[in-house]
């Protein structure tokens, strides 16, 4: 019986050692969870950021300034056209903050045209709150006759001289 035990055994452990596998010389890699998809490579944007002055002046091709007659700071149907044209952009981009910028044309002193160009800022600015803006989003500033668009000293220089501004704050 000692005799069948240990045949056992030695049977045993030979066909135990006849199992035995050697380590991989290389690992396979992990298996991939099929489930999450690989990340994809963040893209680049192209074109302005949106709220940007250049974004800004792009989209209003033109409605970012409105124009006034000598001495006066009234809003016309033209002006309020452009004015709820930023209105919705602003509405679009709620981040987005805005300074109206006042200014006149060379004839009058220095403080009448500082004073004109702040009630045309005012104005626009008003207005764009009448539209639904927040205040806080809006600062005033008038430059008078300080910053023109055009030099000539003609009506039809003054004309474009005679404005309100509305530019992005970055």
């Amino acid at each position: 019986m000692n005799r069948i035990v240990i045949a056992l055994t030695m049977s045993s452990v030979l066909a135990l050692a006849a199992c035995k596998k050697e380590p991989p010389e290389e690992i396979p890699p992990a298996p991939r969870d099929v489930s999450t998809p690989a990340p994809t490579p963040a893209s680049t944007p192209r074109g302005p950021q949106p709220g940007s002055q250049t974004h800004f002046s792009t989209a209003m091709a033109g409605a970012d300034t409105i124009y006034f007659d000598t001495d006066q700071y009234d809003i016309d149907a033209t002006d309020m056209a452009a004015l709820r044209r930023q209105a919705e952009y602003l509405t679009q981009y709620p981040s987005a903050r805005a300074t109206v910028e006042g200014h006149a044309d060379e004839r009058g002193t220095r403080d009448y045209n500082l004073a004109l160009g702040e009630r045309r800022a005012n104005a626009a600015r008003a207005y764009l709150v009448s539209l639904g803006i927040a205040e806080n989003r809006l600062r005033v500033v008038s430059y008078g006759e300080e910053r023109p668009v055009d030099t000539a000293s003609t009506p039809a220089a003054w004309a474009r001289n005679r404005r309100a501004v509305t530019v992005m704050i970055d």
